[in-house]
């Protein structure tokens, strides 16, 4: 929704949010999710407000509200309210007004660390009773700095400084989020520096209504925990499709050739694009697919990259064109070719008439406004498109494994025989259950998989460990490597046995290994699994989720009959047979722990 999409009216929101709720409930197929705030102030307009953003990504929560300034004792104390509630994710409002004890003026270095150590020990009581009786995702506010200085500018580097006292916690917090994967910062002390400090921290609406922030701040709080939120649940956006005239350079490159191109810090606007290519390839280092939709000749359009100030290079782009059909053409040619969903895709061009055109024809995908081109970072950062939760080796590998596919689609015009094309590729798979070194990666892809997502169902990592214990699981992951490059992790099953019954809860398979046969070698594990275990049963479960028709008779593919249909529901079974003959012949099978 426009009004969500960064920049927005603070106040337009605030005042308006009944209405922007109703219809944004309106689109259905939202991911429900248990929501759990607990109070270091008032949180009233804030629980609203995130409803908003979460919405807006398709996540429709169901919201627990703590009382006023009770965080600490319904987290550690008993609260059977909470216990029923089960919260799949906590997130707990505190700012540097629950910060209890400070240094004195005067105190030494042991005075200043203890004290340190009292205020860090009672949020880490509060985060480890949370783990231990909830097992759920925790968002937790660092500390904005004090509006006021008792020593002046010395108040940040000596001992006993007050805001110097803040940044120490801080980094304890920090120190926490690095080795505990279920835990996560929300940056209020960047939040607070953008948008000023004098303004966020407006002591009336303290003193007033105990809210320990501005409340024309709201939005922009609740906009960043909410790209916390959709970042864990795999709603992140995946690919950047970028114009190149007057959006990585100045100028028009077919008329004023690559010398007069304003690209560089020869001048401000030059020096505005060079920002901006340092931060494309910044993401394209964080595993965003970067690709190219120009209306240009082809070596005219590369050319703007041979710019001795160019920090882009062609060889940086996943896709790459460069013609003179209609925008959302070539981007829809993009989409496909990358094979993603389009809402995972965001558009960047400075004509506003193409941007309006790529809205009109396709409209999931995310067009931002653009102004002048120093403003451009601040437009795609501010949005909070690609919000790191987790950076695996996966992501950073991201493009490598796109352009691998690429020299694979081009392979494959050499053979008229698809089996002899997929036989020449020389596939191997590791195949192994969940082991702990690889659930931040299946996590991941758990929640990041939208087409060969059977059941669409998502897990959090915590939720993710938790089988590792349960013997009455079976789980499945596996790698795929081949003659040009290692994919890594794609594809994972979830099984919960019931006596000779093997219900398939969650199978999943990246879109860059489609078609590849892994999904037969998959199931030849599977019912290798069931042989030996005595289960006489497969059951398998489609949920359409309107991205996931391309599995829709999956089952049936393999030999599922179907027991039982809806609107929301087709319901497959698989009687195991004693001797059974495997489907893959295309790939070699190796196993791992």
């Amino acid at each position: 929704m426009k009004v969500l999409e960064y920049p927005f009216d603070n106040l337009y929101i605030l005042r308006n949010k009944k209405s922007i709720k109703k219809e944004l409930l309106q689109r259905g197929g939202f991911i429900k999710k248990r929501i759990a705030i607990l109070s270091g102030s008032t949180i009233g307009d804030i629980k609203n407000i995130l409803e908003l953003f979460l919405l807006n990504h398709g996540i429709k929560p169901e919201f627990y509200v703590g009382q006023f300034n009770r965080f600490y004792e319904e987290a550690v104390f008993e609260n059977v309210e909470l216990e029923r509630f089960n919260p799949e994710i906590i997130y707990i409002h505190t700012s540097n007004r629950n910060i209890s004890v400070f240094p004195d003026v005067g105190d030494d270095v042991n005075a200043c660390n203890n004290k340190l150590m009292q205020v860090y020990r009672y949020f880490e009581n509060v985060w480890k009773s949370i783990q231990e009786k909830h097992k759920c995702i925790i968002i937790q506010n660092n500390f904005e700095l004090l509006p006021y200085r008792v020593l002046g500018n010395a108040d940040i580097y000596l001992d006993y400084g007050m805001n110097y006292f803040i940044q120490k916690l801080n980094e304890k917090f920090y120190e926490y989020a690095r080795t505990n994967s279920n835990f996560f910062i929300n940056d209020i002390n960047y939040l607070s520096s953008w948008v000023g400090l004098e303004k966020w921290s407006d002591a009336s609406y303290w003193h007033l209504y105990k809210y320990s922030l501005n409340m024309e701040y709201i939005p922009i709080l609740c906009h960043n925990i909410a790209n916390i939120i959709k970042s864990i649940l795999g709603k992140n956006k995946k690919a950047l499709i970028l114009d190149l005239d007057n959006t990585l350079w100045g100028g028009v490159i077919g008329d004023d050739g690559v010398e007069n191109i304003r690209l560089g810090y020869e001048s401000p606007e030059g020096s505005a694009f060079l920002e901006f290519q340092k931060y494309i390839k910044k993401l394209g280092d964080i595993g965003v697919l970067l690709n190219i939709c120009s209306k240009n000749e082809p070596e005219a359009a590369e050319a703007g990259f041979s710019h001795p100030s160019s920090v882009l290079n062609k060889s940086d782009f996943i896709c790459f064109k460069a013609n003179w059909d209609e925008k959302y053409v070539n981007v829809s040619e993009i989409v496909k070719e990358l094979n993603i969903m389009s809402d995972s895709v965001i558009f960047i061009d400075d004509n506003p008439v193409e941007r309006d055109s790529v809205r009109r024809f396709i409209p999931s995908i995310a067009v931002p406004e653009l102004r002048n081109p120093e403003n451009y970072i601040n437009i795609l950062d501010k949005s909070g498109y690609f919000e790191v939760t987790t950076l695996s080796e996966d992501d950073i590998k991201r493009a490598k494994n796109y352009k691998d596919n690429q020299a694979r689609e081009l392979f494959k015009t050499q053979f008229s025989d698809y089996s002899e094309y997929l036989q020449s590729l020389n596939m191997k798979c590791t195949v192994s259950g969940f082991q702990s070194k690889l659930i931040p990666r299946i996590t991941q892809l758990i929640n990041k998989t939208n087409q060969f997502n059977l059941t669409t169902k998502r897990y959090t990592q915590s939720e993710v460990e938790e089988l590792l214990q349960d013997n009455s699981y079976i789980t499945l992951c596996a790698d795929l490597q081949d003659k040009f490059g290692d994919n890594g992790i794609v594809t994972a099953i979830i099984g919960k046995i019931n006596g000779e019954i093997l219900a398939i809860e969650l199978w999943v398979m990246s879109c860059r290994v489609f078609k590849r046969n892994l999904e037969y070698a998959m199931f030849d594990e599977i019912v290798g699994i069931c042989q030996k275990r005595n289960i006489r049963k497969l059951i398998g479960l489609y949920r359409p989720s309107g991205k996931n028709s391309l599995v829709k008779d999956f089952y049936k593919n393999l030999g599922f009959l179907l027991s039982y249909e809806s609107d929301n529901e087709c319901k497959w079974e698989y009687s195991v047979p004693k001797h059974y003959q495997n489907k893959n012949k295309v790939i070699e099978v190796f196993y791992g722990e």
